[in-house]
């Protein structure tokens, strides 16, 4: 993979060293390919881009990887602060592409060029639970509103206050969607305007958020391109957005997000946030630890262990598996766990052994699918995993792809099947809702401790150029 590099652009529209695309002698696209380098400018949020434990990650960022390696560039990524300055980025030539969740209105059009839409949103009034539930705009009429400066939202409330002259809201050129969450959240606002998708993301962070009604007719969501004759590097985006919609592959981009919008659960996030802030820090440095001894992220275990047990060293099932890690006897006598409800003991032998089960699959088994196997094995077992593997061979399926092994999870508890295999029955549907749980909560932790990692990268958040840190992720 391509080096990654970063860069924040806070305030700096037309002063980027390199000379302005617009001037740049033959077409864009072979400035780009002479260069080496793809510039895309975008904004920190779980939906387009943020730093990963493994990886930088997000939807904008991964299409925007995967155009750079279709162009065999390297990929150089800006985050723009504030959100409205995005636009000018393209509009000086600053950068060759703005990937950043945008929203496609008549106002933008005026600055830019937009490419092939890859996601259709709405933009939503959002609320807080137990205040009254507006159901139109005339209900929000002189309350207190407040979005992101130099949004989408912008243009739809003006559309709203022609209308309706009382309509009011303020414009903070400071926040983000999550920000404007966490105030209305607080009641520290009345409302605020988010697109659906983000919402989508977000509403597990902030479970005292709803979204009240749509403002306006369904948006697209489209990269910002340069307003140009030119036309190289738009028939270029196009062409890619085509191949990927063909393949598959933009569809599985979307899927990778798409477990936060699904399942939501008030009480369950409720209860996550809680133990995040009052029983995760009480074990996060042994989590820390068993990752620097094993390679593993230590968000992936807390992840796991959250899964196990909400993170209770005390947790005991009706099978007698115990501790934050639910450790068997058997596997904790393996380990050299000698007390299973001794939180250290509890997260490092886990730890060791779920890098134990890593180890048996082939090498060829490539990320993410590696470590979904090894989840899926530490929930149900490893024998009965690899009978799941066997029955996708016979079904013609991959057995080295996760996303076909779990269809097969299931027959696990058919009798058609689990007498034909080695180790019998099992509730095969169980490790399927474990590695999406996980993967969900692995993700959460992710995005809530963002600016970490970047520190654990060793640079100022999102003030300097960085490379790719490898791990084991998803």
């Amino acid at each position: 993979m391509r080096i990654l590099v970063i860069i924040a652009l806070s305030g700096l529209a037309g002063t980027c060293s390199s000379p302005p695309l617009l001037h740049a002698p033959g077409s864009l696209l072979e400035e780009i390919k002479q260069s080496g380098e793809f510039r895309v400018v975008t904004r920190n949020s779980p939906v387009t881009f943020y730093h990963g434990g493994d990886q930088s990650r997000g939807i904008d960022y991964e299409l925007a990887q995967g155009f750079a390696n279709w162009l065999e560039v390297d990929l150089k990524i800006y985050v723009a602060e504030p959100f409205r300055e995005i636009l000018s980025h393209i509009a000086t030539g600053n950068a060759h592409v703005g990937a950043a969740g945008l929203t496609v209105t008549e106002s933008s059009k005026a600055l830019v060029d937009f490419g092939p839409t890859y996601q259709i949103i709405n933009q939503q009034l959002i609320y807080k639970i137990g205040t009254q539930k507006p159901k139109t705009i005339e209900d929000v009429l002189e309350k207190n509103i407040e979005i992101v400066a130099g949004s989408a939202h912008v243009s739809v409330l003006e559309d709203h206050y022609r209308q309706h002259p009382s309509l009011r809201w303020v414009e903070n050129p400071h926040a983000n969607a999550e920000e404007l969450l966490r105030k209305v959240s607080a009641g520290l606002i009345d409302y605020t305007v988010i697109n659906s998708n983000v919402f989508e993301m977000l509403r597990h962070l902030h479970p005292d958020t709803r979204a009240a009604f749509d403002l306006d007719i369904q948006k697209q969501i489209a990269w910002a391109l340069p307003k140009t004759d030119d036309q190289s590097l738009s028939e270029s985006v196009s062409s890619y957005f085509s191949e990927i919609q063909a393949n598959g592959a933009l569809q599985e981009i979307h899927d990778r997000y798409s477990f936060y919008a699904l399942d939501f659960d008030y009480v369950g996030s409720r209860s996550f946030l809680r133990h995040f802030e009052l029983r995760l820090p009480k074990y996060r440095d042994f989590f820390v630890k068993a990752a620097e001894d094993t390679g593993l992220d230590w968000r992936l275990l807390a992840a796991m262990a959250y899964q196990e047990s909400h993170w209770d060293p005390q947790a005991i099932s009706f099978t007698h598996v115990k501790g934050l890690m639910m450790l068997t006897q058997k596997t904790a006598d393996m380990m050299g766990v000698e007390d299973r409800t001794d939180a250290q003991e509890s997260i490092e032998g886990g730890a060791r052994y779920f890098v134990r089960i890593m180890k048996k699959f082939p090498e060829r088994i490539s990320e993410p699918n590696r470590v979904r196997f090894a989840l899926a094995a530490y929930n149900v077992g490893f024998g009965h995993l690899e009978d799941a593997r066997v029955i996708t061979e016979i079904q013609s399926g991959n057995p080295d792809h996760w996303s076909d092994v779990q269809k097969r999870l299931p027959l696990l508890s058919e009798k058609e099947w689990y007498e034909r295999i080695s180790h019998g029955y099992a509730r095969g549907h169980e490790p399927i809702h474990y590695v999406k749980n996980i993967e969900r909560y692995y993700n959460y932790l992710l995005w809530m401790t963002a600016q970490e990692i970047s520190a654990e990268l060793h640079l100022p958040y999102d003030k300097q150029a960085i490379g790719q840190k490898t791990g084991i992720g998803y």
